[in-house]
């Protein structure tokens, strides 16, 4: 989705795009990275709202209540006493919050003369991993930079998930390099499905999103692909494809677990 500078035009928007994926018959939907709020520190402070007062997270649980889908709601600027998180949230098909992830690795980069980016000049990153169970079976969760980190994948899927989701908002500069290569490494490296969902190019932005949102398979396939554009693109997922692919590639079987392990302290 295109996401702009005004709020409510936001939540418009994606209650549209929603409304219009569960008329195709879509069981999960997901949204971008800070879809209520363009992406840069001023305006993470000035869109931010607490969970339990929240409008953005009000309309979506409505939203997935009255179409009976589940819907992970990409991520807002989430405020709890003094600190501000970059945190999705997850609702089944009652509508109900069934988990949340508070972003962990937080956006701190400088790449020469191309791009220079703080999230923790606002932001306070998360120290949760997030697995939650669905109908369709465990899921994790993570947002856009968490991505990178190869330990907190492996983490989620040996606490059971199936599928990874990761909203996110990669830049012109490290979407065209690592984006792809990314989501497609981390379901094969894992075996599993694994999601990114990007915000649209709004070239009138201060911060220009890549978009491209993916799924990639646990063969590392890249299953569907969208461009920079607003559009909805949908997937079905064979969650059977993930025992055959392990059964004929037995990479998590043949882990060396007795020279290394990567385990939740």
């Amino acid at each position: 989705m295109n996401v702009v500078d005004n709020k409510k035009a936001n939540i418009e928007t994606a209650t549209s795009m929603i409304i219009d994926s569960a008329n195709n018959d879509a069981d999960f939907i997901v949204l971008p990275e800070m879809f209520n709020c363009p992406y840069s520190n001023d305006k993470f402070i000035e869109y931010g709202e607490s969970e339990s007062e929240s409008d953005t997270l009000k309309s979506i649980s409505k939203l997935a209540s009255e179409n009976h889908v589940y819907i992970l709601a990409g991520s807002i600027p989430e405020y709890e006493n003094d600190c501000l998180y970059n945190t999705s949230y997850l609702f089944d098909r009652t509508g109900s919050i069934i988990a949340k992830h508070r972003k962990m690795h937080l956006f701190d980069i400088d790449v020469k003369d191309k791009i220079t980016f703080k999230e923790s000049d606002v932001l306070t990153a998360g120290d949760e991993f997030t697995v939650a169970e669905t109908e369709f079976g465990n899921i994790g969760i993570g947002i856009c930079y968490d991505v990178r980190f190869p330990e907190l994948a492996r983490i989620m899927v040996e606490n059971g998930a199936l599928i990874l989701f990761y909203p996110g908002a990669f830049n012109m500069t490290t979407g065209p390099a690592h984006w792809e290569l990314l989501f497609r490494s981390r379901a094969l490296d894992n075996q599993c499905y694994c999601v990114g969902v990007a915000p649209a190019l709004n070239k009138d932005a201060s911060y220009h999103s890549y978009g491209h949102s993916i799924v990639t398979s646990p063969w590392g396939e890249i299953l569907t692909q969208a461009d920079e554009k607003e559009q909805i693109i949908f997937c079905d997922i064979d969650l059977s494809e993930i025992k055959k692919i392990r059964e004929e590639l037995p990479l998590l079987k043949n882990k060396r677990k007795d020279l290394y392990e990567t385990k939740l302290l």
